[in-house]
């Protein structure tokens, strides 16, 4: 699973830079509004709300604009019109594609991301298609030098429910949504600070991308449906060859 760790840090740092763009921040105040009108305003009794927040302060959001975010969702000032969908499909070469999307119009939506996939050699599935192939979890990921043996140490008491060693030497410590926050501040405690962590939807088998061609058709589809303004989220099972990813960056 090396490419997939790369293309992950790729990912990650892409993130990154939308966010200093401001190209995410409309997604991340939705889900903070949504969130907070769902579950209420205190993160710890809404899982829900502390993952945002805890995505919204890695894409350097200010604690005042989460904040404000917040409070309009416990307010039921806005937000209320959205519903929450999930759209399943396969992209180039049968990759398996899971899209959350957050929407007030489910017409509108539907058609933009069925015409993301089509676009770019994909076809929009029926319900079910594929998302038995993906569970939700947390990932905490650590840089090649962390020590496993200290990573497993600082999780036993915890309930981590694996700790995953990559090619490319970098460390991801496996939970179950419940035990993200328990794990995570266990290994905070222990000096162990992640270069990335997220709750979200993680493929159980992996499809292997060695050509450069498919490669770049899923990427593009996959950055297709992130610009879209209802898509909250987008989860493929891709694991992009190591020599494919070194000619696209």
């Amino acid at each position: 699973m090396a490419g997939h760790s790369k293309w992950a840090n790729i990912k990650h740092r892409k993130a990154a830079q939308d966010a200093k763009r401001g190209k995410i921040f409309s997604k991340l105040i939705r889900e903070l509004t949504v969130a907070a009108r769902l579950g209420g305003s205190e993160p710890n009794d809404n899982p829900r709300l502390r993952a945002a927040i805890d995505k919204a302060l890695g894409s350097n959001m200010t604690k005042e604009t989460i904040q404000r975010a917040v409070d309009r969702g416990a307010g039921n000032t806005d937000g209320d019109a959205m519903e929450e969908t999930v759209y399943e499909g396969y992209g180039p070469d049968g990759v398996a594609v899971l899209v959350e999307c957050m929407t007030d119009n489910r017409n509108r939506t539907v058609s933009e991301v069925r015409h993301a996939f089509s676009k770019h050699g994909g076809n929009l599935g029926t319900t079910g298609s594929v998302s038995f192939m993906f569970h939700h979890q947390g990932r905490l990921q650590f840089t090649d030098g962390t020590s496993e043996e200290a990573l497993m140490e600082a999780t036993l008491e915890a309930g981590a429910e694996d700790v995953v060693s990559h090619d490319d030497g970098s460390i991801e410590v496996v939970t179950q949504p419940g035990d993200f926050w328990t794990v995570k501040e266990a290994l905070l405690e222990a000096d162990l600070t992640p270069s990335h962590s997220e709750i979200g939807k993680y493929p159980d088998n992996y499809s292997p991308v060695d050509d450069v061609e498919v490669a770049q058709k899923v990427i593009k589809l996959v950055d297709m449906l992130e610009d879209l303004d209802d898509v909250q989220n987008v989860y493929s099972n891709a694991d992009f060859d190591e020599a494919v990813l070194d000619q696209l960056e």
